[in-house]
């Protein structure tokens, strides 16, 4: 990384950083604010008894996996799109946009539809507790219902992002965020002599911060300049037929990395109920508040795929590559500093999230393992962002394989058979990110992806 970034003039190395930063930070400070209401979840359900927090800790491994799902159709999106606009072919963007929604709704509306099928049958494979499942069952059902939505809203975020526009969908964010905040208090706790829902009422908030997001990207969405990359017709939805085999062939790799790796968390989770309610409590704080430290590697990884699908699309891979490694370096330098911030103040800030005594003895060294990995994560977040605005998600499918399959389950499930204490199951995540940090950066370094080929027909 360093022997690139050298070869950089220095002029040219700060207009480098200065646009991925321009395109990175929307995109950062988005995630920081979906966080910050996953951790407001937190913060609310914990005072109502540590099994609704185990409730949510399951629904959440469900609702990760759907998200995941839909974020890889919206991959595809931006590979697609930022090629096409690179080209200077607005058109093209636009029927590539409309193939992605119609693939991104159908993949909800099967996953949700097996879901609200069997809920009691998934939570029972995924090992929770009897009581457990009897919280979570209404809180599952309306999250669910919001994937719906949430396929349409990520989509179009995707698209914004693709036309080098991150500012949208942040202001958007903000909006939802403070919508979602809002019905919290008032559905979970009914205040002012409202009805109290409790789990129930975060669900409907969430269903109901969905709505607010696809009609204001929606309406934003045929607002733009004289290009318009992002307003669509009849006719767009027309010509987005010819494009659905580009669309699968580029998402569905990226599908199959997020379910691979969305499943073995899962099976991770499960094996992790082995140990109790309190380590599915702490894993479940813990995850929502480090997630934090993950986000600089999103927001770089998002700048990454824009900046090589347009630099590929108006045929300069010696651009592609370099934005690449500059967003990569800048990544690792944040996950750094923030890795370190979660490390030594993990117990202080722990203890902002639950009072329970055996959650917190729990939570300090799985917060440590976390923050050792920021740089791996960071590094590998962003380089695979780079690969898949190239249209290349086979490669981060392979490391994520590897990394979880290979490394993540048979470690926890030899250390689970060993009996040894829970420790260890919060340190085989270091030989996950081991794995995927080596695959993608030696694929990436090889250069082969700089030749592969993208069509967006209209």
């Amino acid at each position: 990384m360093a022997a690139h970034a050298a070869a950089l003039r220095r002029a040219d190395a700060w207009s480098a950083d200065r646009e991925i930063w321009t395109l990175a930070w929307p995109v950062i400070l988005s995630q920081i604010l979906s966080s910050g209401v996953s951790l407001i979840d937190i913060g609310m359900l914990g005072r109502l008894g540590p099994y609704n927090l185990a409730a949510v800790g399951y629904v959440t491994q469900i609702f990760l996996l759907t998200q995941a799902v839909l974020f890889a159709v919206g991959t595809a999106g931006v590979a697609l799109m930022a090629r096409a606009l690179g080209a200077g072919e607005p058109e093209r963007a636009r029927a590539a946009l409309a193939s992605c929604l119609g693939v991104s709704i159908l993949a909800a509306v099967a996953i949700a539809g097996v879901v609200l099928a069997i809920p009691r049958p998934i939570l029972v494979v995924l090992n929770a507790k009897p009581e457990v499942i009897d919280a979570a069952l209404p809180y599952l059902r309306l999250t669910m219902l919001s994937t719906l939505l949430f396929a349409v809203s990520i989509t179009l975020e995707c698209g914004f992002r693709a036309a080098r526009d991150t500012r949208t969908p942040l202001a958007v964010a903000l909006v939802v965020t403070a919508v979602k905040t809002l019905l919290n208090w008032l559905l979970i706790f009914g205040p002012f002599g409202l009805p109290r829902f409790g789990l129930a009422g975060a669900g409907a908030a969430t269903l109901a911060a969905q709505v607010v997001a696809v009609v204001l990207l929606g309406v934003l969405s045929q607002q733009r300049d004289t290009r318009r990359p992002l307003a669509l017709s009849r006719a767009d939805v027309t010509a987005a037929r010819a494009n659905l085999a580009d669309v699968t062939r580029i998402s569905a790799p990226a599908v199959l990395e997020r379910l691979v790796l969305n499943l073995a968390l899962l099976d991770y989770f499960r094996m992790l109920g082995g140990y109790g309610s309190t380590a599915v409590a702490a894993y479940t704080v813990g995850v929502r508040m480090m997630s934090f430290s993950w986000i600089p590697g999103i927001g770089f990884a998002a700048a990454a795929a824009t900046l090589v699908g347009h630099a590929l699309g108006s045929d300069d891979p010696r651009a592609a590559v370099r934005a690449g490694w500059r967003a990569a370096r800048l990544a690792v330098a944040v996950s750094i500093v923030l890795g370190l911030v979660f490390g030594l103040g993990r117990a202080p800030l722990a203890r902002v999230f639950t009072n329970d005594a055996s959650v917190l003895a729990e939570l300090g060294p799985f917060m440590l393992t976390l923050a050792l990995t920021q740089p791996l994560l960071g590094f590998h977040f962003t380089i695979a962002g780079a690969l898949r605005g190239a249209g290349d998600t086979v490669t981060p499918l392979v490391a994520a394989t590897a990394g979880n399959w290979a490394f993540r389950v048979p470690l926890a499930m030899a250390f689970t058979h060993m009996g040894l204490p829970v420790v260890w199951m919060w340190l085989v995540l270091v030989f996950d990110h081991i794995a995927r940090a080596t695959i993608v950066g030696t694929v990436y370094i090889r250069g082969r992806w700089q030749d592969r080929k993208i069509a967006v027909r209209t």
